[in-house]
This record gives structure tokens, sequence and C-alpha cells, in this order.
């Protein structure tokens, strides 16, 4: 039986895109353990007996001593196990993950790489992160990029070579469980929400689901949104680096009654949010992919995104979603006014249809299997 091993700096990570399919290779003939920092309590609850759970404090953000002790601990685990193959994502476990397990001798050593966090920052820090990220392809012996038009960049910015690089089926961390986001209960979840935050069912209501921040182009919506009329908004979410938010314009979609914050909610009650919307905003600076926009896809709400590497592979332009310039609050507002003005629930339907014939994570599983297969010879 192969050994192989997940590894994600946060158990958040694990939890969000990886459990399906790791629960599936256990089932289909490999010996599976995970490795992550201990931040979810029960994680393990939600593997097979057999899938094994080990914990390892892995740090956030630059912590070279941090990094240098999950290291240690790494090279201390595969010593012990001598798995015949690993896989990490997120960068801080990626290189720590890459190096200990090169040193130890294992041979196959896959990135899953999720985006590219260097584009996200500037000057020196740019330059640092851009060279870890290619330390870490070069430490590596394969790697899955998770669209491909990331797949595209990394090649183009000589982050790996293309002969080193592939994308699983369709790509997305994980899909969509269509059973957990099903399509038939949308009427129902989006009565229920809407009464929680007394929302008509004839309103239109514009929304966001994720992490409120600068990057996720917050201040942009919050502009375009303030020059519309006769629709709500509702931000679904927690904000982080509040500082780096145009204050102005946070204080004055706080005191507007139309704009909604709901704070944190349950990852498990995000299918009920999605339904209450008519249509999701996603106007990032960068993303690896974009999983809300399937998520909500799933569930019948079109969205518009923006036209970066990653949320144009999980859409249909003009068909499931529109798309937008970055940064743009003009463009945004825009293409807010066009699906206002047009039959935004068959566009919901066609992003429904187009997530569940590209997405499906019980298809994606499989893909998967075959994917490990492959790479260990079998």
């Amino acid at each position: 039986m192969k050994k192989i091993c997940y590894i994600t700096t946060l158990g958040t990570t694990i939890d969000s895109f990886f459990i399906p399919q790791i629960n599936y290779l256990a089932e289909n003939g490999f010996d599976v353990t995970v490795i992550c920092s201990p931040d979810i309590p029960n994680l393990k609850d939600k593997f097979r007996d057999d899938v094994r759970y080990i914990t390892l404090n892995i740090p956030r953000g630059i912590s070279f001593l941090g990094m240098l002790q999950a290291i240690k601990g790494f090279k201390r685990i595969f010593r012990e196990e001598q798995f015949d193959l690993i896989q990490y994502s997120t960068p801080n476990a990626a290189l720590c993950a890459a190096y200990a397990g090169k040193r130890c001798g294992i041979k196959l050593r896959n990135y899953h790489l999720m985006g590219f966090r260097y584009l996200g920052a500037s000057g020196f820090l740019r330059k640092m992160l851009k060279g870890i990220e290619k330390w870490t392809c070069s430490l590596s012996t394969s790697i899955e990029c998770v669209s491909k038009s990331n797949l595209e960049m990394g090649i183009a910015e000589k982050i790996f070579p293309g002969d080193k690089a592939s994308v699983v089926w369709n790509g997305s961390s994980g899909g969509v469980d269509l059973i957990a986001f099903d399509y038939s209960k949308r009427a129902e979840y989006r009565k229920k929400i809407r009464i929680i935050y007394s929302l008509s069912d004839d309103e239109f209501v514009f929304g966001f689901v994720g992490r409120i921040t600068k990057d996720k182009g917050i201040n942009e919506l919050l502009r375009a949104y303030s020059n519309l009329k006769n629709c709500k908004l509702l931000l679904v979410g927690n904000i982080e680096n509040g500082e780096d938010l145009d204050q102005q314009i946070i204080a004055d979609s706080k005191s507007n009654p139309n704009v909604i914050y709901t704070g944190y909610i349950q990852p498990s009650k995000v299918q009920m949010y999605y339904c209450a919307l008519d249509c999701l905003l996603l106007p990032s600076y960068r993303e690896g992919f974009g999983n809300a926009i399937i998520e909500a896809a799933a569930m019948g709400t079109p969205a518009i995104v923006s036209n970066i590497p990653g949320p144009i592979d999980a859409i249909e332009d003009g068909v499931t979603a529109y798309t937008v310039e970055p940064r743009n609050a003009v463009d945004l507002q825009k293409k807010m006014e066009q699906i206002l003005n047009s039959d935004y629930k068959q566009i919901g339907y066609a992003a429904h249809e187009y997530v569940a014939t590209h997405f499906d994570s019980v298809m994606l599983c499989k893909k998967i299997l075959e994917r490990k297969r492959m790479l260990l010879g079998n």
C-alpha cells in the first residue's frame, strides 16, 4: 500500500478543500496521512478511521525561527514514516515540507499550488516572496496548479518550467460538493436568510462572501455600489486588515441601511447565504482560483469577477458571469448595472449547469486518484 501525505499550514485549509479527496484516496487503497497546524478542534473526526492525523506547528507569515522548527518537525516525521509521496499546499507549509522532503529522500514531492502570494506584495517583499516561490517549485518534483491561467502565469513569470506543471481536470482546489450545495434547496435557503436580514424576495441583493480585505477589491466594490439605486448589499465575512481599507467609504457603508455586514458565519451555512444573493461580487486583485464563484454558481447565483488568472477559469464570460478590470470601480458599476437589467436568473441557472459539469467534487476526486496513481507509477 502506497503511503501519501497531505500537508497544509492550517487545518482550516484541509477542512475547506481536501477532506473529500483525502477520504476518497484512503477508500481506494492508499495509506493517507494529514499534517497541519492544530487550529481546528476535532478535525480528525472528519476523516475516515484509517486516515492518520499529525499536528505540527507551522507558522503563518514570515517567521524564520518558526519555519526552522517546522522543518525540523517535518524531517522527524518523514524519516519515521517514509512516505512514497507528499503533497503540500499554502506557502509556508510548502517550502518547509519541500525542503525537508528532499533532504529526507522522498522521491515524489507534489506542490498543489493554490496561487501566488507575491502578487499581493511590492518592492523587496515581492522579490523575496517570488524567490521563495521559485525555490519551493525547484524543490518539488511536480506542480499542480489550481487553474490553467495560473499555470500559464507561472510559466510566463519563470516560477517553474512548463514540463513540470499541470492542472487536474478543470482545476479548483477541491471542486464543489453538489450534495452539500444542493441547487434544489435554493428557494428554501433564500427565504430563510432573507427573513433573518429583513430582505423581501423581490429586492435585488448584491453580495460578497469571504475575507473583507483590500485585496478582495472591497474599496472598489463599495464605491461602485454607492452609485447604484434600488438594490441592497450583503457582505458576508469578517473585516481583516481593516486599516488597509478606505476608512471613509467603510464608515459610509456602515451608516447605509441598505448595506448589511453579517460578520463571521459558519462554513457549513455558506450555501444558504449564496442563495440569498442575486449576484456575487468578487473584484479581487489576485486569486488562485476563486472557489466562492463556483460555490455560488452551484446554488444558482451568477457572479461579477475580476478578469485575472484564477476567476476566469471558473466561469464562461457573458454566460455564467461577467468580468471586470481589477481596481476599476467604474467598470464594476457598469457591470452591476448590466446584471441588474439582465435576465440574471437565467445566468444563474447557466452557472449552476456549468459547475455541475465542470467542477463536481466527485468527478474531481476520481481525476485526483488517477493523477496519484500516475505519479506513483501504478
